[in-house]
């Protein structure tokens, strides 16, 4: 079913970005796979297949397409991915509006080329490959017996230094902390958590701050 194109048109106009994606064609669902994760990761999105990254109109090729993203949605995303599509018509050419909401059961998964799961964010207008600290935040925001901290030096130090400085990166954590990774993970985690800090990804990475 066709609708008005305005509405589209009005999305394209507004460009790539959080919460918007666009792709030329599918031509490989594990990379549609991706963005799918990406957004159900994040605050949810729309991908427009169909629409080149200029928002010129391509349109998409044939029906196949549709099978290959109810694959990247199916079997290519863990868990499965509830989609919902809308078909429109514009300068004669076919384009397919893919909404995703914001998963419920995070983490999502999809499987790259080497059949290895990888878990994405969405940030500003790029798929980042998720880190450690994130995959575990969002697994502890789905255990039912919630967060138990227990609250030592070292969170002092951490909480002490994000009141005097913007953000920080794990690698910097680490040392003014000086802990390994796997105890730096936890207390980014358990912060996280309890709703003291939060992230931010910058330029690819991510760092961790105050929650205003």
């Amino acid at each position: 079913m066709f609708r008005q194109k305005s509405y589209i048109e009005a999305l394209i106009s507004q460009g790539e970005g959080q919460k918007l994606d666009f792709k030329y064609n599918i031509s490989d669902s594990r990379k549609i796979a991706r963005s799918l994760v990406a957004f159900a990761n994040s605050e949810g999105g729309t991908l427009l297949i169909g629409v080149r990254d200029n928002g010129s109109i391509a349109g998409i090729r044939s029906d196949e397409e549709l099978f290959m993203l109810e694959a990247a949605a199916n079997t290519y995303s863990k868990p499965e991915i509830i989609l919902s599509n809308e078909v429109w018509e514009i300068e004669k050419k076919t384009v397919l509006e893919v909404i995703v909401s914001e998963g419920s059961n995070k983490p999502y998964f999809a499987q790259n080329e080497n059949g290895k799961w990888k878990a994405y964010i969405r940030a500003h207008d790029q798929n980042i490959l998720a880190n450690n600290v994130i995959i575990k935040y969002w697994r502890r925001l789905s255990n039912p017996n919630g967060t138990y901290i227990k609250y030592t030096s070292k969170e002092k130090v951490l909480l002490n230094y994000l009141e005097s400085n913007e953000s920080i990166g794990f690698i910097k954590a680490c040392k003014i902390l000086n802990s390994s990774k796997f105890i730096v993970e936890n207390i980014l985690v358990n912060l996280m958590a309890i709703k003291l800090i939060t992230f931010k990804v910058v330029e690819g990475k991510f760092f961790y701050m105050l929650l205003q």
